[in-house]
């Protein structure tokens, strides 16, 4: 071969490496903008929900009335057409039979009937009457909840995922498939104490409460597993807050929350036999933020004169982490105002 051609296969080979390179590092530029982008869209989300401090309604008024108020105070509400299609959701807890301190049908039908609500749960993880759908079903009526509205089971025919943005624990969260039928959803909760989480609130019930079965495990395992309920307490506590974070995001507003603060058990509504209250009710309190939310009735227990065992409960638990770590990754902000509705 000639030395001619040798020089031109050499300079085709080289120009080729050179083409090669700039492909590669005009694809590697664009991906890695393309990241900057979204984490810069993440970090101008959580902005967002932290440069003022969230209002938190309160009232002393435990009744159908006091609930309306709250809700009213929010100045946010369904739009019309998600109102007459059925398309608002009612995130309740049914409660555990036998004993459960579930919110009582009487207290919240007129709340849920003003909107044409569906009350809607997830199946248990742990077993119990709540673990099947038609078991689930038939809690609901005997509690009461069928007679003031319908109600549906959400992971009934299986789950769906959605994705986590600026997880430590979770990239994805698994809740029930008919989680996307309805356009707005009121987070109805019962306040209190819980066995493994420390405290129920907000948070709970938009992650471990929208949770399909296997995205209970999910959470509770911190990421780990789809069955089963045990891991690392830590990693159960973010999860939580990652877990609410994504259902939120994907409803991108259309949410609101209100927390009852009454039957202040140290034990959950998932306990048929829980623990007797040894405090007096507060009230009940309303937000679009279920961090400031939860951080508002955590505040209220520990100003009461009688709150030590649900102080207890709380701190051996650590449960004010999943408060904290909602905070960190954009949830909500734990700065708030108080608004009392009445004396």
């Amino acid at each position: 071969m000639k030395i001619k051609e040798l020089f031109s296969i050499a300079a085709t080979t080289l120009l080729s490496g050179l083409l090669l390179a700039i492909i590669v590092f005009t694809t590697y530029t664009e991906r890695a903008e393309a990241q900057t982008n979204t984490a810069a869209d993440h970090k101008e989300l959580i902005a967002s929900r932290q440069t003022s401090p969230a209002k938190v309604y309160f009232t002393t008024d435990i009744s159908s009335a006091g609930l309306i108020a709250v809700y009213n105070a929010l100045g946010k509400k369904p739009d019309n057409a998600s109102i007459t299609s059925g398309k608002v959701a009612v995130k309740i807890t049914t409660g555990e039979p036998p004993n459960s301190n579930y919110l009582k049908p009487e207290l919240i039908r007129d709340l849920v009937r003003s909107v044409n609500g569906t009350l809607v749960e997830s199946n248990t993880a742990y077993g119990g009457r709540r673990a099947s759908t038609a078991l689930h079903k038939q809690v609901a009526k005997d509690h009461g909840y069928t007679a003031i509205a319908n109600v549906d089971i959400l992971d009934e025919n299986g789950s769906i995922s959605l994705p986590v943005q600026g997880g430590t624990r979770l990239k994805e969260n698994f809740v029930g498939s008919h989680f996307i039928n309805y356009n707005y959803y009121i987070v109805l909760s019962h306040f209190k104490g819980h066995t493994m989480a420390g405290l129920g609130g907000a948070i709970k019930n938009i992650s471990i409460g929208i949770a399909s079965s296997e995205g209970k495990s999910w959470i509770h395992t911190g990421g780990r597993s789809k069955s089963g309920i045990s891991g690392d307490q830590n990693a159960f506590l973010d999860s939580m807050a990652e877990a609410g974070k994504a259902v939120v995001d994907r409803l991108n507003g259309n949410i609101l929350y209100i927390n009852v603060m009454n039957r202040l058990s140290i034990d959950c509504d998932c306990n048929g036999n829980p623990a007797e209250p040894d405090m007096h009710d507060i009230g009940i309190l309303s937000s679009l933020d279920p961090v400031a939310l939860d951080q508002a009735c955590v505040d209220l227990v520990y100003t009461a004169p009688d709150g030590r065992s649900l102080i207890q409960r709380m701190e051996s638990r650590n449960g004010i982490r999943a408060i904290n770590h909602g905070a960190e990754i954009g949830l909500g902000s734990k700065t708030y105002e108080l608004v009392r509705l009445n004396g």
